[in-house]
């Protein structure tokens, strides 16, 4: 059972939450969860990159000089990968990186990552996070309040908040992620993560059928 504290919007400690790790998942495979980092690092790769075979750079294919007579090693045109300015041996060609791993395994990542981060206690959670207007000032505040000021964090909302999206976006190694659009690598990538209270019942709710089925 882990006890995480509480926290209200000005950064001030307000209660403990009280929350069995096993019920978001019952074990945490490292595999797995370097498996689905991976495959969100590799779908995010641009892939652009290419380099010219020796059919495709400039200048002409005339044999350089004669094959015997001159001391010099045999060579054909400039466009041989030996010489400077030829073409790649192996040339580098635009591809596709990304690749999906099963629906299943990908959900189940998402709450390996949050168990082991609140075993390493290294979640926080605040009672609720709703703004009039936005005010990057009021968050700076909270995370200073909660200890996380110079801290790489994910802020984890119930619902989507434009307001507490531009307050947040403005806090230097910090996001932010409505509850429903979590995954491993938002969750393993900074140092801590803030949650509101709303956002972790909603995600307990949503372990529950998924595990009877």
């Amino acid at each position: 059972m882990a006890s995480l504290p509480i926290f209200d919007v000005s950064g001030k400690e307000i209660g403990k939450y009280e929350i069995d790790p096993t019920e978001i998942a019952a074990t945490v495979n490292r595999q797995l969860l370097h498996d689905v980092v991976v495959m969100y690092q590799a779908n995010a790769r641009q892939g652009s990159h290419k380099t010219k075979n020796r059919s495709e750079v400039a200048g002409n294919r005339k044999k350089m000089y004669k094959q015997k007579g001159t001391g010099n090693a045999r060579a054909g045109s400039r466009a041989s990968n030996i010489r400077r300015g030829g073409g790649h041996a192996f040339a580098i060609r635009n591809r596709d990186y990304s690749y999906r791993l099963p629906r299943k395994a990908i959900r189940l990542a998402t709450r390996m990552a949050l168990a082991g981060k609140i075993q390493d206690e290294q979640v926080v959670v605040i009672d609720s996070l709703s703004m009039d207007a936005p005010k990057t000032s009021v968050v700076a505040k909270m995370l200073k309040g909660m200890g996380l000021e110079g801290t790489t964090a994910l802020v984890a909302t119930a619902e989507h908040s434009p307001n507490v999206y531009k307050s947040v976006r403005n806090v230097p190694g910090v996001e932010v992620l409505q509850a429903s659009d979590l995954n491993a690598l938002a969750i393993l990538r900074p140092q801590r993560m803030v949650i509101e209270k709303a956002a972790i019942d909603q995600l307990k709710n949503k372990v529950k059928p998924e595990a009877k089925g």
